[in-house]
C-alpha cells in the first residue's frame, strides 16, 4: 500500500471577522506531523478543513488522489478527525456511538475497538449516555476510534488533553508503532512536547 500524503493547495478560509488562511499550501506525508502555533493561529481550523468538517472558500484538500470536494464520501471514509468537542449525538450510549462509526468505516474490526476500550479503561462505560461521560472519558472515547479505525489520514487535536498519566503513556506507545507510522498520515496539535517520532514539525 502506498504511503499516504495529504495535499493542501492554495487554501483560502475566512471567518466572518478575519481571514485564517490565504493561499496556504502544504504537504503532510506518512508518519507524524506536529502542528504548532499560538492560540488563534488556525491549528484546529486546519485539522477541521483536512477532516472535511469545514469547507474551504477556495483551494483543494486531497488525500493522495482522493479530492475532499470532488469525492467527499470516499475522502471521509479514509479520514478520522479526533477533536476536543463533545460528540454532537447526546442521545447515544457509548456502545451506540461506537457501532455507528464501525458501520461508517468499511474494514473496521470490533475486536480492535474492544482492545482499545480495554486499554483506556473504558469497557465499563459502554451503556452510559455520552452526556454522562467526563471530559477525559470523552477524549478516550474518540481516541479509541482514532487508534482502531482503518483510516489513512488521522487528525488529532490536542491528543493529551484530559488524559491521566497511564493513558498518555499508552497513547504515545500506540502512535509510535512503526507499522502505523508507515501506513498513516498523522497530523496532531499539542501544547505539550509529544515525545513521538516526528516526520515533520510545522509552524503556523
Amino acid at each position: 500500500m502506498p504511503s499516504p500524503t495529504l495535499h493542501i493547495e492554495q487554501l483560502d478560509f475566512h471567518f466572518a471577522t478575519h481571514a485564517v488562511f490565504t493561499g496556504y499550501s502544504r504537504q503532510f506525508g506518512p508518519g507524524i506531523t506536529w502542528l504548532r502555533g499560538a492560540n488563534g493561529a488556525g491549528k484546529t481550523t486546519l485539522l477541521k478543513l483536512a477532516g472535511g468538517a469545514l469547507a474551504p472558500l477556495h483551494g483543494t484538500v486531497r488525500l493522495d488522489q482522493t479530492d475532499s470536494a470532488g469525492m467527499p464520501l470516499a475522502y471521509r471514509m479514509q479520514t478520522f478527525y479526533c477533536g476536543g468537542d463533545t460528540p454532537a449525538l447526546p442521545w447515544l450510549t457509548v456502545t451506540e456511538f461506537l457501532d455507528l462509526h464501525l458501520a461508517l468505516y468499511p474494514g473496521s474490526e470490533p475486536a480492535r475497538v474492544q482492545a482499545e476500550l480495554d486499554a483506556f479503561a473504558m469497557a465499563g462505560s459502554m451503556q452510559q449516555s455520552i452526556t454522562a461521560l467526563s471530559l477525559g472519558q470523552h477524549k478516550k472515547l474518540q481516541l479509541v476510534l482514532a487508534l482502531a479505525l482503518p483510516v489513512k489520514l488521522l487528525l488529532i487535536d490536542e491528543p493529551f488533553n484530559g488524559l491521566d498519566a497511564d493513558a498518555m503513556a499508552y497513547l504515545r506507545e500506540r502512535l509510535s508503532d512503526a507499522g502505523r507510522l508507515a501506513r498513516q498520515c498523522i497530523v496532531l496539535t499539542s501544547h505539550l512536547e509529544p515525545q513521538l517520532p516526528l516526520a515533520a514539525t510545522v509552524q503556523l
